[in-house]
């Protein structure tokens, strides 16, 4: 049975400046750097145990369409979580990180935050509110 989600892909027009971006900017670990013969597979990831997102060359910002939707507010294809988002938005910014609002929104789920990357993709940044478990 499928049991675990190993990959995201975000499409990026150059794969050494995304790693840059999402390894200095974002702090996230190299996983996998493989000049393979379909082309050179990266990942990046926040933790060992977490999905690794694939920078794969292609067309930034093409995701699937979504029928009816406004531009603005299609989410990125990537969520990462964090345990202080106000404190992590401040450091993220000192890293040169450009972000959709200009300061991290309360909602009723906690509070959330869109950055881009150096091809405009959106990278989705939340944090649970507290109280509220990864299993509800």
């Amino acid at each position: 049975m499928l049991k675990n989600l190993m990959y995201v892909t975000v499409y990026v027009s150059d794969q050494d400046r995304a790693l840059a971006f999402y390894t200095e900017s974002l702090g996230l670990k190299k996983r996998v750097d493989y000049p393979g013969p379909d082309g050179r597979f990266l990942t990046v990831a926040p933790g060992d145990d977490s999905v690794e997102i694939i920078l794969w060359p292609g067309n930034p910002g093409q995701g699937p369409a979504v029928d009816g939707a406004e531009p603005g507010i299609v989410p990125g294809p990537i969520f990462l979580e964090s345990d202080d988002l106000t404190e992590d938005f401040e450091v993220l910014q000192s890293h040169g990180v450009k972000f959709n609002e200009p300061e991290p929104i309360h909602y009723p789920f906690g509070v959330r935050l869109t950055a881009f990357d150096p091809d405009g993709n959106r990278i989705e940044l939340r944090q649970r509110s507290r109280g509220r478990s990864s299993d509800s």
